[in-house]
């Protein structure tokens, strides 16, 4: 390990890093032999092809994986920075590459989407299969039916949906005529609903009767109507479509209103893709933000396209007869990319479920699993560890032998999930690809490759071929192995967002200003002596405890590896000694008894695990962690809880409002 370079700054900068973890697994034998990367060699002379001319390797990628109705001779233009464009010169339609090309072949029978309800009747849940061709004809149906509307190329649709085909067809439908689509997750507030349309001024509005979640009924147009009166409404709204979902009763503004069904059964079909410039805007995706006002992130449409298509391929390992299960709602990017464009455009076959994982039974995600012989699985490791929670007994009763790869998203994933999930919902055969990737990146930047590359539980692995990311400090620097610092990415990519919507400055000062000129993802992160990148959590997150700075997630992860502990998220707390304290919020695993004396066992605990500056001052077992709809911790409230002992921050983007009245000290009292 290289010495840290004496003349730059390093006091209070640099992330201690004390999680050490030894276990390997290498990819099954069976699995490598027939992975679409399955030569270590010829994966290593691909990585230094694509990092000695990253533009280049682009290049050949997105001429290799799309269908351009003008061939692009432009590659990246970095003229604007940070504000990238690239293949500028070459027209494509998304819709046309993940639906249309494929109908030119066998696969206009094959499965597209297999859709699954959350409730369950007298014959089961409902279910609805889409072959591509049926999807196309949808797709053409729906855009015909936007034109109507006075929907053209650039034009925003705000999509307010649940989880059920329609959002799919919409979101390909407004890729087919080029118009520019925003999807709010179906269970946002007015308010949120109402800035979110505003802000991109969308001229349409597709939503839902309702929708289902954990036997619920959503009553989503009653929201819709709230954001379109309440504070000055949304005036640049002009039409609501509205798909009948579950059938409930709903005020209609006749002129406004219109029933998706009545629609689409007088649209015509055959409408051509309209093909669209490689820069021309895909989608807006609306994210949170410091200041409470939330960031549109603009992303494109060639770029994108290039990067989601290549990423699910590789990282997923995509066949033509996998059923590939990712768990994330359209409403998040992690559905866009990985639901919808990216194993769309690979000609897959993509299982989409409506519900909750817990509904009617805790069994519920593996009876899907095993009723339908879901082959790739991808989901949060928050889930996971809820999962864990809630013991083995719902897992153990179901057949999940077609499960051939799993996927985790969303957060770091602690080494005790990993080799849970590894074990007992893998069988012990199955790679395990932990993803790195944010909104803004539009695509997976960091994750194995399964075929090729062997696995420390914990760490995404390396960068994939043509992502140029580095570990630094403050000023750029790189840092040494096992320092932890800021995760930066130092080249444009492909999937890179293009800017804020409405907001060029916040763009350039939120992503670019903290390290001039490269892209800082906001998380803390170090590289361990083979080139691993283990993510410590956001950098806004970080622990200062007695001149340490450290990383949430090696806490949270000693925290998890003790055999009574499902969960845990820490936060740090003024202290008048070290600066800060820590605070853990535990969920105990099913059938645990909480009390001081777990407390006490789990400060040893860590202290053993990572040594006694990780002790936790204060320890709260919660029965539930705060969570947003994606599967994210909020630690921002429990910081609040911590300090105030009560929560006045926003908590529109909050998953189960239930869960802060739930939570409780048990330790301490």
């Amino acid at each position: 390990m290289s010495a840290p370079d004496p003349t730059r700054p390093v006091a209070n900068q640099d992330i201690t890093s004390i999680l050490v973890e030894d276990r390997a697994f290498a990819p099954p034998a069976d699995f490598a032999v027939r992975a679409h990367l399955a030569d270590p060699a010829a994966v290593r002379a691909l990585r230094e092809r694509a990092t000695a001319d990253p533009v280049d390797f682009w290049c050949e990628v997105g001429r290799q994986d799309l269908r351009w109705t003008k061939p692009f001779t432009v590659g990246l233009d970095w003229s604007d920075a940070p504000h990238a464009r690239w293949f500028a010169d070459g027209e494509l339609n998304l819709a046309d590459n993940c639906l249309d090309r494929h109908c030119q072949t066998w696969r206009r029978h094959k499965a597209a989407l297999i859709w699954e309800g959350e409730p369950i009747g007298d014959g089961g849940p409902e279910i609805r299969t889409l072959t591509y061709g049926q999807l196309l004809e949808q797709v053409q149906k729906f855009a015909a039916v936007l034109q109507s509307l006075g929907v053209a190329a650039g034009d925003r649709v705000c999509l307010y949906l649940p989880l059920i085909p329609e959002a799919a067809v919409a979101m390909l439908a407004c890729a087919r005529i080029g118009a520019v689509h925003s999807v709010v997750f179906g269970g946002f507030s007015a308010e949120a609903l109402r800035d979110r349309t505003n802000d991109a001024g969308a001229k349409v509005i597709v939503t839902a009767d309702g929708g289902y979640r954990r036997g619920s009924l959503l009553r989503l147009k009653d929201v819709v109507d709230q954001a379109l009166v309440q504070h000055g409404g949304a005036p640049s709204v002009e039409h609501v479509v509205v798909v009948r979902r579950a059938g409930n009763e709903i005020a209609w503004a006749p002129g406004r209103d219109h029933w998706w069904h009545e629609r689409m059964a007088a649209a015509p079909a055959g409408l051509a893709p309209v093909p669209v410039p490689a820069e021309h805007p895909l989608f807006i995706l609306y994210t949170s933000g410091t200041t409470g006002k939330p960031k549109g992130i603009l992303h494109t449409t060639g770029g994108y396209a290039a990067h989601v298509t290549r990423t699910a391929r590789w990282v997923f390992d995509l066949r033509d007869e996998d059923l590939f299960w990712c768990t994330a709602d359209v409403g998040w990017v992690t559905g866009h990319s990985y639901v919808v464009y990216g194993p769309l455009s690979n000609g897959a076959t993509v299982l989409m479920y409506e519900g909750a994982p817990a509904f009617p039974a805790k069994d519920r995600f593996w009876d899907i699993v095993q009723r339908h012989r879901v082959t790739v699985f991808y989901t949060a490791p928050t889930a996971l560890r809820t999962f864990m929670a809630w013991g083995e007994a719902p897992i153990v009763a179901h057949d999940l032998s077609s499960l051939r790869l799993l996927g985790t998203v969303g957060e770091p994933i602690n080494p005790a999930a990993w080799v849970w999930y590894h074990e007992v919902i893998g069988g012990g055969r199955c790679p395990i690809v932990d993803t790195w990737w944010q909104t803004e990146t539009g695509g997976i930047l960091i994750a194995p490759l399964p075929g090729v590359q062997t696995c420390v539980p914990g760490t995404a692995t390396v960068p994939l071929p043509g992502i140029v990311a580095d570990v630094v400090d403050n000023a750029g620097h790189p840092l040494p192995a096992d320092v932890g610092g800021l995760l930066v990415v130092r080249h444009p990519w492909p999937g890179m967002a293009r800017t804020v919507w409405g907001d060029r400055e916040r763009y350039k000062q939120t992503y670019f200003s903290r390290v001039p000129g490269i892209y800082f993802t906001g998380d803390g992160a170090r590289r361990d002596r083979h080139g691993n990148f283990w993510i410590l959590g956001r950098v806004d997150d970080v622990l200062n405890v007695a001149g340490h700075r450290i990383g949430t997630m090696e806490v949270e992860s000693a925290l998890v590896s003790h055999p009574d502990v499902a969960e845990a998220a820490v936060v740090g707390r003024p202290d008048p000694v070290t600066g800060q304290a820590i605070v853990a919020f535990v969920t105990p695993r099913a059938g645990v008894v909480t009390g001081p004396p777990l407390g006490e066992a789990l400060r040893g605990h860590v202290t053993k695990e990572i040594g006694g500056l990780a002790r936790p001052a204060e320890i709260r077992f919660a029965l539930g962690l705060p969570k947003t709809r994606s599967g994210k911790i909020m630690r921002r409230l429990l910081r609040e809880l911590a300090t105030q002992g009560t929560v006045t921050g926003d908590t529109t983007t909050l998953e189960d409002f239930g869960v802060l009245e739930k939570l409780r000290v048990t330790d301490e009292e």
